[in-house]
């Protein structure tokens, strides 16, 4: 009796730690150890994107944050911000099913990587490039916009961007626009024609005080400014003396971004966005969205990037 009971007692034992270890491994399982599972309990979606770039985006004057929302108190609401990269980010987190908030870090900040869990995702212009794909995973381009020069006004010494050889050219720092004067940009499936030699390369944290800069009268502080057409051609309509220079030079293919080295694992997030862009992509949304805020389809050609060709698998 004695031995029948010790060994009944060994397997009730046995029992509750096998017991144990199947609630552990199950609340392991159930963890939230990847970002879009955080992002999805937590409500929100941090969105990283510039201030100061119309028509993609830019911080409302005057904006009343939005009423009952989950932001944080230095996050801007949706109704702060307004621009094609804002619509895009908001429209990404609707399908998520939460709510976008944003934040405007340095540029250096974003291409950089280890963002140390300040922000989730970068819906901000930012084309991928084999310096970029090192920290930083890519989705499906949302949009592709022409890169072009733009002189003064009053320029009538050049007519081709060749002209600008050697010349003083304003560019964000950091930005495909910097790689493309230096001559090592790089976009998987797009050759690059590096059409301007030795420039002088002026550096600014934002396109928009390159072309502040140029403004100021035709050779004053430079001599051209490289920047996204669409943008060139807003700062015209907003009343700058500026012109374009010829065709663009370029093509860059437009993604949104996530950390490699986030806290949590941001693959997930990036293939789950991938997934919506090319949703939108389908039913027209983005097509849409970019005639509001350009005029014109920059979408199409973005919906037909094969994603798959960047090599990016964690």
């Amino acid at each position: 009796m004695l031995k029948k009971s010790i060994t009944f007692l060994i397997a009730l034992i046995m029992l509750a730690v096998v017991g144990c270890q199947g609630k552990n491994a199950t609340a392991t399982q159930s963890a939230p150890n990847d970002l879009l599972t955080k992002i999805l309990a937590r409500g929100t979606i941090i969105v990283a994107t510039d201030a100061a770039y119309p028509p993609q985006s830019e911080l409302k004057a005057d904006a009343k944050r939005a009423a009952n929302t989950k932001c944080a108190p230095n996050e801007a609401t949706a109704d702060e911000f307004t621009g094609f990269d804002v619509a895009t980010a908001i429209e990404i987190a609707k399908r998520l099913g939460v709510e976008a908030c944003f934040v405007s870090p340095q540029w250096g900040q974003l291409v950089a990587g280890n963002w140390d869990g300040r922000w989730d995702i970068s819906v901000g212009s930012m084309a991928p490039t084999p310096e970029r794909l090192e920290a930083l995973y890519f989705s499906q381009p949302y949009y592709a916009t022409p890169a072009a020069f733009f002189v003064h006004k009053d320029n009538v010494a050049f007519s081709t961007p060749k002209d600008l050889a050697g010349k003083r050219i304003g560019a964000c720092t950091g930005c495909t626009y910097d790689d493309y004067l230096r001559g090592v940009l790089n976009i998987p499936g797009d050759p690059i024609d590096f059409v301007v030699k030795d420039p002088q390369i002026i550096g600014y944290d934002v396109d928009l005080s390159a072309l502040k800069d140029l403004a100021e009268g035709d050779g004053v502080n430079l001599d051209a400014t490289l920047t996204a057409q669409p943008t060139g051609l807003q700062s015209i309509q907003d009343g700058m003396p500026i012109k374009q220079l010829g065709e663009p030079v370029f093509f860059e293919y437009l993604s949104t971004a996530t950390d490699k080295k986030s806290n949590y694992a941001s693959y997930p997030l990036t293939l789950k966005v991938t997934e919506i862009i090319q949703q939108m992509h389908a039913d027209g949304t983005l097509l849409e969205l970019s005639k509001q805020y350009y005029g014109t389809d920059y979408a199409t050609i973005a919906g037909e990037f094969n994603i798959e060709a960047v090599k990016q698998q964690p």
